[in-house]
C-alpha cells in the first residue's frame, strides 16, 4: 500500500519499473540509498522510469520517511512481506550475535513490456543508483 491506498502495476504502464527492496525507514543506510535515488530521480523520470521503494514498515512509518526526505516516487508498505518474498528479498541476517529473517537490500529492473531485466541482490550503495539509473537508459 501507499499514499494511502492501493498501487497497482498498471500506474507503471508504458514505462520502465525500478522497485528496490529495503530494511526499514530512518536508519541510516535506508536514508542513503533513499536520497540517492531521490536526487537522480528527474534523469529516472526522462527515461521514462517509475521508482517504487519497498519496505515490511507501515503506511504510516513510510508516510513520515517520505515526507522528511522529500521523497518523489511512492514508498509501499509490505508489512506481509508477501512481495518481498515474491522477490525472494527475504533472507536470515546476524546482528550483534542475533540471527534474523530480514530484507536483503535489492534493486528489481523491469522493462516498459514488463520483464525483469536486471536485479542486484546484496547492494551496496555508493554508487547503486547511478547504476540502476544507466542501466535503465540502455533500455
Amino acid at each position: 500500500m501507499t499514499g494511502g491506498g492501493i498501487w497497482k502495476p498498471a500506474q507503471a504502464a508504458g514505462n520502465k519499473l525500478v522497485i528496490y527492496f529495503y530494511p526499514r525507514d530512518n536508519t541510516s543506510g535506508c536514508t542513503k540509498e533513499a536520497e540517492a535515488f531521490r536526487d537522480l530521480y528527474p534523469a529516472f523520470k526522462r527515461s521514462n522510469t517509475v521508482i517504487l521503494g519497498v519496505s515490511p514498515d507501515t503506511l504510516a512509518s513510510h508516510e513520515k520517511f517520505k515526507a522528511k526526505l522529500s521523497l518523489p516516487f511512492e514508498l509501499l508498505a509490505d508489512e506481509d512481506r508477501s512481495l518481498c518474498e515474491g522477490f525472494e528479498v527475504i533472507k536470515e541476517k546476524s546482528m550483534y550475535g542475533r540471527r534474523f529473517l530480514g530484507v536483503e537490500r535489492s534493486t528489481f529492473l523491469i522493462d516498459a513490456g514488463g520483464v525483469l531485466r536486471r536485479e542486484w541482490r546484496k547492494v551496496k550503495i555508493p554508487g547503486h543508483a547511478e547504476e540502476v539509473l544507466a542501466a535503465a537508459q540502455e533500455l
